[in-house]
């Protein structure tokens, strides 16, 4: 039960005391070790773990040029903690660090959900890469995915240090998870238990019975490859139309018409309303159900009246509900340049997500620090690298200027980068804002 942790998040101590005193936290200082991939063509790399048990990886280029980035990685992992934790975050977005920036990821000391338990994470790998290789003359923040929801909500906690100077810079959110979880967390909800209702596999009649809205029971030997073939099985969604049964193909139309999810996204969609509920039910909130779907009117299944009668009901407790507004909710009180950018076609988290971050940064009058911008891809994970590239020129170029820079010089930059990296720019910039 993770939940009574929240308060003391970042009063976090260096050491425990004990009946025979202080016991001792572990060695925090980096040591060599080779990088992953290519890295170590263009950079070294160092790793060690944190004084709460996270792993980090550091990566400092040959032709540095002075900047900092500060990793948030996605997730989350729900997998311990491991020494190699990081290594495929820094291979994905090693584009920064070829372009000069140093680098550092922390694995959080949990695989499961807390974003303000992973924010704290986070900042300690700063002050660890401030420790031993100096203060960079720039710090950047880069949250991805969920880790732009730990980014985000770290920028608004701790954006200052005792003496009133920013501890990042600037803050870049990629694909960031960035809606009201409660919110987020609904539609997965009603895809779960729509998808059951047509399918009654998750669980089957003859398995342990578990409402919907834990995900899992907390204790199972279930496993995604087995979520994967049951969701296949019933719904053919990995096949092509043609080679899907009769039935399978009466079960995908109904759930996808009720939930509004595609056949690509629907398996990823089922893993997190099956893997995701059940660390954030059992792990962090003790138990409790956040959800109520009682009122809820399912439409567009083509059996709408059948589905409504016979769907999985359940009224959820506003404590829970609380508790996950208090740790990952944002208020859009943001001090520091932030630059967005996200997929509109993005299979994982809805592009909306980035517009209703915009909307609360406006509604708190910060509207001035923030530069949504928006790709046409369709991928979640890892974008064009000529767009993190302009996000950091630019990012560079309104720390350099002190204003916002215009969106005609953003396409200018992309187009560039483009060009040189062999990659396509594909922002969809209208107008400037």
């Amino acid at each position: 039960m993770r939940f009574p942790l929240l308060m003391p998040l970042l009063m976090l101590s260096a050491s425990a005391v004990g009946a025979s005193g202080p016991i001792p936290a572990p060695p925090e200082t980096p040591a060599q070790r080779a990088c992953p991939g290519t890295v170590g063509t263009y950079a070294s790399c160092y790793g060690g773990q944190d004084r709460n048990g996270a792993f980090y990886l550091i990566a400092i280029p040959k032709n540095t040029n002075g900047s900092l980035v500060v990793h948030a990685h996605g997730g989350p992992r729900h997998v311990p903690p491991a020494p190699h934790g990081s290594d495929d975050d820094l291979i994905r977005f090693s584009v920064m660090v070829r372009a000069g920036y140093s680098w550092i990821g922390t694995t959080f000391r949990t695989g499961g959900y807390g974003v303000r338990l992973a924010a704290a994470d986070v900042d300690i790998s700063r002050s660890i890469f401030w420790q031993h290789f100096g203060r960079p003359q720039r710090t950047i923040l880069h949250g991805q995915s969920y880790g732009g929801n730990v980014a985000a909500k770290l920028a608004e906690l701790d954006a200052l240090d005792i003496d009133g100077r920013a501890k990042y810079d600037g803050v870049i959110l990629t694909s960031a998870a960035l809606g009201k979880r409660i919110e987020t967390y609904n539609t997965l909800i009603n895809t779960r238990v729509v998808y059951q209702y047509f399918c009654r596999n998750l669980p089957l009649p003859n398995e342990e019975q578990y409402p919907a809205w834990q995900g899992l029971p907390k204790q199972t030997s279930f496993t995604r490859e087995e979520l994967k073939r049951r969701v296949n099985d019933c719904t053919g969604a990995d096949r092509f139309p043609k080679e899907r049964s009769t039935q399978q193909a009466v079960n995908l139309k109904a759930i996808l018409g009720a939930t509004g999810e595609t056949a690509a996204n629907l398996p990823a969609r089922m893993e997190l309303a099956t893997f995701r509920f059940q660390d954030v039910i059992h792990n962090f909130l003790g138990g409790l159900n956040p959800f109520d779907n009682k009122t809820r009117v399912y439409k567009g299944s083509g059996q709408d009246a059948a589905l409504n009668k016979g769907v999985e009901r359940f009224t959820g407790t506003a404590k829970a509900r609380d508790l996950l507004a208090y740790d990952s909710d944002l208020s859009g009180t943001i001090i520091i340049p932030t630059i967005t950018l996200h997929a509109k076609f993005d299979p994982v988290v809805n592009f909306r997500a980035q517009a209703y971050y915009r909307a609360i940064v406006e509604r708190a009058g910060q509207s001035h620090m923030l530069m949504p911008l928006l790709t046409s891809e369709d991928q979640h994970s890892k974008l064009s690298e000529s767009e993190y590239l302009t996000v950091l020129a630019t990012m560079a170029d309104w720390l350099d200027r002190g204003q916002r820079p215009a969106l005609s010089n953003i396409r200018q930059k992309c187009a560039g980068y483009a060009e040189s990296s062999g990659q396509p720019c594909l922002l969809i910039v209208a107008k400037d804002n």
